[in-house]
C-alpha cells in the first residue's frame, strides 16, 4: 500500500472524528435544558435559596397563647399525642420509655426526671417547658436542641402543635394557667388618643 492510500485512510479517520465532535457540540446547543423556575418538590423544613445569596431562615411568629389555647381542640390534641406515645408514656405515674414520661410536662423544668437519662444537649438547660418553648420544640426538636436524642421530625402544622399543647396542659395535677389574651394592636398609622382638656370653669 503506497503513501497515497495511507493519507486517504488517515484523512478519513480525522474527518470522522471532526464530524463526531461537531455533532456533539451542535446537539448540546439544540437540546440544552434550562434549569426549572421552581423545584419539582420542596423538602419540608428546608428553606429555599434566594437568588443572589444564601437563604436566611425565618423564625415562625409565636401565636397569642391567651387566645389560641382557649379555643384549641383538646380532643384533636389527644389524637395528635398518639404520635408521641410511640416513644413516651403520658399517664400519671407511668414509666419512661424511649423518651421520658410526659405527665405534667407543661411547666416542668427541662431534663428534670431523675429516672430518665437525658442527652447532654437536653441537660444543658433546665428552663421550664413553657407554651412558647414547646411550640418551637415540637416543630423541629433537632433545630431547637441540636444533639437531642429525640429523633421525631416534628409537627409542621401550627394548629396541631397548639391543640397538642392544650391537651398536654390538662395532663397535670396543677395545669399551668392560660395567660390572658394580648390587647389588640392599634391599626397601622393610627394616632394615639389625646385626653380631652377639662372645660374652663367660670369665676364666681
Amino acid at each position: 500500500m503506497d503513501s497515497f492510500e495511507w493519507n486517504k485512510i488517515i484523512g478519513a479517520v480525522l474527518g470522522t472524528l471532526l464530524f463526531v465532535v461537531a455533532v456533539k457540540i451542535v446537539s448540546e446547543m439544540i437540546f440544552e435544558v434550562p434549569p426549572p423556575a421552581k423545584p419539582g418538590y420542596v423538602v419540608q423544613g428546608v428553606p429555599a435559596a434566594a437568588t443572589g445569596g444564601p437563604a436566611q431562615p425565618t423564625e415562625e411568629p409565636l401565636p397569642d397563647f391567651g387566645t389560641v389555647l382557649a379555643k384549641a381542640d383538646t380532643a384533636k390534641g389527644q389524637q395528635v399525642s398518639q404520635r408521641c406515645e410511640q416513644c413516651h408514656d403520658l399517664s400519671k405515674g407511668g414509666p419512661d420509655k424511649i423518651g421520658p414520661n410526659l405527665w405534667g410536662v407543661v411547666g416542668r423544668p427541662r431534663a428534670s426526671r431523675a429516672s430518665f437519662s437525658y442527652s447532654s444537649a437536653m441537660s444543658a438547660s433546665h428552663a421550664p417547658w413553657t407554651f412558647e418553648s414547646l411550640f418551637r420544640y415540637l416543630k423541629s426538636p433537632q433545630a431547637v436542641v441540636p444533639g437531642t436524642k429525640m429523633s421525631f421530625s416534628g409537627l409542621p402544622s401550627a394548629q396541631d402543635r397548639i391543640d397538642l399543647i392544650a391537651w398536654l396542659r390538662t395532663q397535670s395535677d396543677a395545669p399551668v394557667p392560660i395567660p390572658p389574651p394580648k390587647p389588640a394592636a392599634a391599626p397601622a398609622g393610627a394616632k394615639p388618643a389625646v385626653p380631652a382638656k377639662p372645660a374652663p370653669t367660670k369665676p364666681g
